[in-house]
């Protein structure tokens, strides 16, 4: 059996559809993993650069951000509240369009209170959405926006930050 060229172009098509999807959500659990694992071996500066462009904006119930420079510390002040945390997410739509793609993944964490906290032992228990866009680079897929949309929290919960010279509303 022989392909046609058309054939053999939506076949081509198809692997580079699927191929990005995986790429992107690989990207996805990087994040929500080093969400956890971050500064497991001391702090580091670097884990956000395989992960965002450098363009980023971020949007936080605690607090938003923009750019790459000072991201990894943006992260750790906020787990730096917590003993240990848990996120989990699922449930990836991924709509491509091109070198763009439109992302909704859903979120649920728990975060364990430090000995020093408002509830020690205590947890602090979140769900919602996360929606964004990531963007072909050189380097590969990279997550241009990021928002995180609380639905639900159980528990007592961080203070939230102050808004940061570098934040900027998502467009």
């Amino acid at each position: 059996m022989t392909l046609t060229d058309e054939e053999l172009l939506a076949m081509r098509d198809g692997l580079r559809v699927l191929t990005d999807r995986a790429e992107i959500s690989d990207l996805i659990d990087r994040y929500v993993i080093a969400l956890d694992t971050q500064d497991d071996y001391g702090y580091d500066d670097y884990w956000p650069v395989p992960i965002f462009s450098e363009d980023a904006v971020l949007e936080f119930p605690i607090g938003n951000f923009a750019g790459l420079d000072g991201l990894a510390r943006f992260h750790f002040e906020a787990k730096a509240k917590f003993d240990r945390t848990l996120h989990l997410s699922s449930n990836y739509a991924i709509s491509l369009n091109g070198d763009r793609a439109i992302i909704r993944v859903h979120l649920v964490a728990a975060h364990v209170h430090r000995a020093d906290g408002p509830d020690p032992g205590g947890r602090f228990d979140i769900g919602g959405y996360c929606e964004g866009e990531a963007a072909r680079t050189e380097e590969g897929w990279r997550l241009r926006r990021w928002k995180f949309n609380l639905m639900w929290s159980e528990g007592t919960g961080p203070a939230r930050r102050p808004a940061r010279d570098r934040t900027l509303a998502l467009s």
